[in-house]
């Protein structure tokens, strides 16, 4: 199936990038001026899909949305390591030392909760304070404890990777974003989340050969910034169980759940979620 990527959706001309020490380009969107508040998108995802934050929260914030390597709009354009969350977390440090900040607020969805997370804990003095939306990952209830993504997760991602490998895009978005959201949530997504999601499909079967790390209590300890907990109140279970561990076993974290919320919370209530985030940071 041939894919079009519609025109009003390409790169904007204010976007910059940053050149890291691995000499890839990272592209930014940057709104706003003041206290530096960095978004890292989760899967399928890229800048765009934190415009309602840029929009909503560039009064208050310097707000920067980066496009992770490997996604969209510049997939080919620089010799790139592979992809992986390892590479992500360390990627993200650069970029915060390449744009000059000491430390930024940080904001991970999904996928890009982990990796935002990770950060927190490789690097904490490069970050002031935390939000976790639906963090994406395995839970180990205890450290020793071996986690992995249920198996039924991973059969059903891996029909999901293999319509895409076919060229069957929206077949393996379809089944995909349904089941990290609600049943019948692609159709009901907007045409600029779909042309998102087709312009990042083959990043979806390289994260099947990148499982995400396990979130456990003595790591969730690790964690020393102020940390905000979302979650949708229709957030599939696996996202909301991550959230209630992570407020048990993190010292300095509380939790919001958005009322009437699944997964994409940050677009179908932008204002809640903007208070939210808003809120903690500037009142703790």
């Amino acid at each position: 199936m041939n894919q079009r990527i519609d025109p009003s959706l390409l790169a904007p001309p204010d976007l910059s990038y940053a050149t890291l020490q691995s000499g890839i380009a990272l592209p930014f969107l940057e709104r706003g001026e003041g206290e530096p508040l960095l978004f890292v998108h989760g899967s399928l995802c890229d800048y765009r899909y934190w415009m309602p934050q840029l929009d909503g929260l560039a009064d208050h914030f310097r707000c920067i949305a980066p496009s992770l390597s490997h996604y969209w709009p510049a997939a080919d354009a620089v010799i790139q390591d592979d992809f992986g969350w390892d590479s992500h977390v360390t990627e993200l440090a650069d970029f915060i030392s390449a744009l000059g900040f000491e430390s930024v607020h940080l904001v991970g969805h999904s996928r890009g909760g982990s990796i935002a997370w990770n950060l927190a804990r490789r690097f904490p003095r490069l970050v002031r304070s935390l939000v976790l939306a639906d963090p994406g990952g395995p839970l180990a209830r205890k450290d020793e404890d071996a986690a992995a993504m249920p198996s039924a997760t991973n059969a059903l991602r891996t029909r999901a990777a293999d319509f895409i490998h076919r060229g069957e895009l929206e077949a393996g978005l379809e089944l995909f974003v349904d089941s990290v959201s609600m049943p019948g949530a692609w159709k009901k997504s907007t045409e600029g989340f779909r042309q998102m999601a087709i312009a990042n499909a083959t990043t979806l079967p390289k994260q099947l050969q990148d499982p995400l790390p396990a979130y456990a209590p003595g790591a969730a300890g690790e964690i020393k910034c102020r940390t905000l907990l979302i979650d949708g109140q229709r957030s599939p279970l696996m996202f909301r169980n991550n959230v209630e561990a992570l407020e048990q076993w993190t010292g300095y974290a509380r939790r919001v759940t958005i009322k009437g919320a699944t997964h994409g919370m940050n677009g179908t209530h932008p204002d809640i979620f903007n208070s939210h985030v808003h809120t903690f940071i500037t009142q703790g």
